[in-house]
């Protein structure tokens, strides 16, 4: 049940029931083709190894020719792009997660803060040294460029969805609260497809691979006598 996180004990049971169920039904199989012998002394290596062998040979994968891959591509340029530059600045009203009581005092006085900035946003510097807890106040609250990956994601989140000026809201992060300015964003460009079609290949064929896995566990199992366990084919993640 461990390796299989859920919201609550049942969940977990059933899912881990679940794959111990497929995982049966796959040695059964690999038995029945030979491709593994049923010796109770089989180690994991060679149990994975037949198992591999039986749906190789069991499980047809077409593969992505060049002009699917060339479509998906044109449909998903947003996924196929380098990332926003951002030059921010901000202040940080500094709260630890739990302190949900101070956290929520903290997001009005932000408020606050953003108004007043709304109405003169050359008090900047004078606010970052008067409120903030980052030691970016030593620098007027400048964070410099920003790009994807280089801060914490909720305050990353807020940051890459907004557009360049005063965030007219407070962005709530396991630090605390922040107010941020966005003084510069350079939009990512979209990569040419020669630089990423083998990515884009090798992404639509593992697609259908798992697919078509999945079609094949499901044969498994309705052709399967299983007594004490109802499957869910349609919802269950372990054959989708």
């Amino acid at each position: 049940m461990q390796h299989h996180p859920a919201d609550n004990q049942r969940s977990a049971m059933i899912q881990s029931a679940q794959s111990l169920i497929i995982g049966e039904l796959l040695k059964q199989q690999a038995i029945a083709l030979g491709l593994l012998t049923g010796d109770e002394a089989i180690n994991s290596i060679e149990e994975a190894a037949g198992l591999q062998a039986m749906l190789e040979q069991e499980v047809q994968v077409p593969q992505a020719s060049a002009e699917e891959c060339q479509r998906f591509y044109e449909s998903n340029q947003q996924h196929f792009s380098t990332s926003p530059l951002l030059e921010v600045r901000h202040i940080l009203l500094g709260a630890p997660p739990e302190d949900v009581t101070g956290r929520m005092q903290l997001t009005e006085v932000a408020k606050s803060l953003i108004t007043e900035l709304q109405q003169d946003l050359s008090c900047f510097k004078e606010l970052v040294n008067k409120h903030s807890d980052c030691p970016s106040k030593q620098q007027q609250g400048s964070l410099g460029q920003i790009s994807k990956g280089q801060t914490v994601a909720e305050f990353e989140k807020a940051l890459l969805a907004a557009d360049s000026g005063l965030i007219d809201y407070p962005i709530e992060s396991r630090y605390g609260v922040h107010i941020a300015i966005i003084d510069r964003r350079v939009d990512g460009q979209v990569l040419p497809f020669e630089f990423i079609k083998d990515k884009v290949e090798e992404y639509l064929n593992e697609r259908v691979q798992r697919k078509a896995t999945a079609q094949y566990i499901h044969t498994l199992i309705s052709d399967a006598k299983i007594t004490g366990f109802t499957f869910d084919l349609e919802s269950s993640p372990l054959i989708q």
